[in-house]
């Protein structure tokens, strides 16, 4: 059971060795995260890259994870999904047609009916 189990593990460890190439986003065992820049397998040293310009030389056996990067969303996906201002807040759910109101509100037309709309709150 021991000689399997440290067979399995050793595999594993070449899988991730074989996946740490220039290029690729890893993590290492103190939660730095970075891009490999070079890899130096006699010396067993990598060159990360932590942020555009800065690098990092690390022993192999710290990069303990490959990261997998998800799809980038489009940035107009973002815009569409977040209001350009508070207005859509203070609107209830109920207020579809309010809205079109609002967004023809002047600043100051916008502070007194917030302020209206505290008051009958309270």
């Amino acid at each position: 059971m021991m000689f399997r189990k440290q067979k399995k593990s050793q595999q594993t460890v070449a899988q991730q060795r074989s996946q740490m190439l220039p290029g690729t986003e890893v993590m290492t065992q103190f939660g730095l995260f970075g891009r490999i820049v070079s890899v130096d397998q006699e010396e067993n040293k990598a060159v990360l890259e932590l942020s555009p310009g800065n690098t990092a030389t690390v022993h192999l056996q710290a990069l303990t994870k490959v990261v997998t990067v998800p799809a980038e969303e489009t940035p107009a996906d973002d815009a569409a999904a977040v209001p350009d201002d508070a207005s859509s807040l203070t609107l209830g759910k109920d207020t579809s047609e309010r809205q079109d109101a609002v967004q023809d509100e002047t600043p100051e037309e916008t502070l007194k009916r917030l302020n209206r709309d505290d008051k009958k709150e309270n």
